[in-house]
């Protein structure tokens, strides 16, 4: 039995062009900060994947069973350099509408499971 979790989030980017493929050439593979990869991984992070559509980011995360998104990075490296990223992915980024105060990302709610249907 599969008990790792799955969390799908969504986040809005600020409607420049320039803005949206500046944030894109970041997360190319090339372009990854390796601290930055190994803090996902460090933290349980197993798979991700972010999909875009106009100013619209969605984020499909498998993790571990024991995934805790507020835990901080291990090392003071990791700290730093997590720090800068999010710093740097603000310039991009917006909140929705429904995030609260100082939110990025926002869980959305599972409304449609193919495999309950079907069991």
């Amino acid at each position: 039995m599969n008990t790792n979790k799955r969390y799908c989030l969504a986040l809005d980017l600020k409607d420049d062009p320039k803005l949206i493929a500046e944030y894109i050439e970041y997360h190319q593979p090339e372009n990854a900060w390796p601290q930055i990869t190994q803090n996902m991984a460090d933290a349980g992070i197993i798979d991700m994947e972010i999909y875009h559509l106009g100013d619209r980011l969605f984020m499909i995360m498998e993790t571990t069973a024991d995934f805790d998104p507020n835990v901080e990075p291990k090392t003071d490296e990791g700290k730093t350099k997590s720090e800068e990223w999010e710093t740097l992915m603000w310039n991009y980024q917006q909140p929705l509408k429904w995030a609260k105060e100082g939110e990025k990302w926002v869980q959305m709610d599972l409304i449609y499971d193919l495999k309950k249907v079907n069991s």
